[in-house]
């Protein structure tokens, strides 16, 4: 073999090497958790609190995508994926300040005026108020009559799919195990709901937000009881 030969062969292997370039691994994962961060704003629709819980995941993508970004360009001959971390770092902000923004502006805005907010959360006695025998917060047991807002989700006393029910069950969450079934779920994470007026719902298996007088009887917090404690008379729905 030649001189030239050999030399042509020795520069197309070195080419070659030049060429191979490794994929960064936090561009990757950078772009993965940017994609994901897209359950932020869907999440914000109907929880705040729920938006911030599944914040990190952008925040995790925004940090990963920067350290691959630097890592890249101080070593652009050991390392490419300079665009995955880009898409990563934009998927990230947009959807971590669009989605923060919006669950922010939905929850300031999303209680009618003249209705104090509520939540499952705040409905349980913690471990003090129970040992001393409260079955409801002082600060629950407060709002007896008054005009409440919450939100949660339907479980109609019926299995099949009902529309323009005017009676149901206001519950922490949708899982249809215990559908109907007043024994199987807390009693501080249900609330029976009474439609007043014109005041309908259709069945649905995602959030909604109700409000209305708000009544409570603790002596029904036993087990066997006949209804739940909190009870509703709903003149607002979204």
């Amino acid at each position: 073999m030649s001189t030239a030969t050999l030399g042509m062969a020795s520069t197309a292997r070195d080419d070659e090497n030049l060429q191979y370039r490794a994929l960064h691994t936090g561009a990757l994962i950078g772009l993965v958790l940017g994609i994901l961060s897209i359950f932020v704003p869907i999440t914000a629709t109907n929880s705040f609190v729920g938006c911030l819980m599944v914040a990190p995941i952008p925040i995790v993508g925004i940090i990963l995508s920067v350290r691959a970004l630097g890592r890249i360009r101080r070593q652009p001959d050991q390392y490419t994926g300079q665009t995955l971390a880009m898409l990563g770092l934009l998927f990230s902000l947009v959807f971590l300040i669009a989605g923060v923004s919006y669950g922010a502006y939905v929850y300031v805005t999303e209680v009618p005026d003249g209705y104090s907010r509520i939540s499952f959360t705040t409905m349980k006695p913690d471990e003090l108020q129970e040992r001393n025998g409260l079955v409801v917060p002082p600060e629950v047991q407060a709002l007896e009559g008054k005009q409440i807002f919450i939100k949660g989700f339907i479980r109609p006393y019926s299995i099949t799919v009902p529309r323009g029910i005017d009676r149901f069950l206001l519950v922490r969450d949708n899982n249809q195990c215990c559908f109907g079934d007043l024994t199987k779920i807390k009693y501080y994470d249900q609330i029976l709901v009474k439609m007043l007026g014109d005041h309908r719902l259709d069945y649905t298996q995602g959030v909604v937000r109700i409000g209305g007088t708000l009544h409570i009887e603790p002596q029904y917090a036993g087990p066997g009881a006949p209804r739940p404690v909190f009870s509703l008379l709903a003149n607002y729905n979204n």
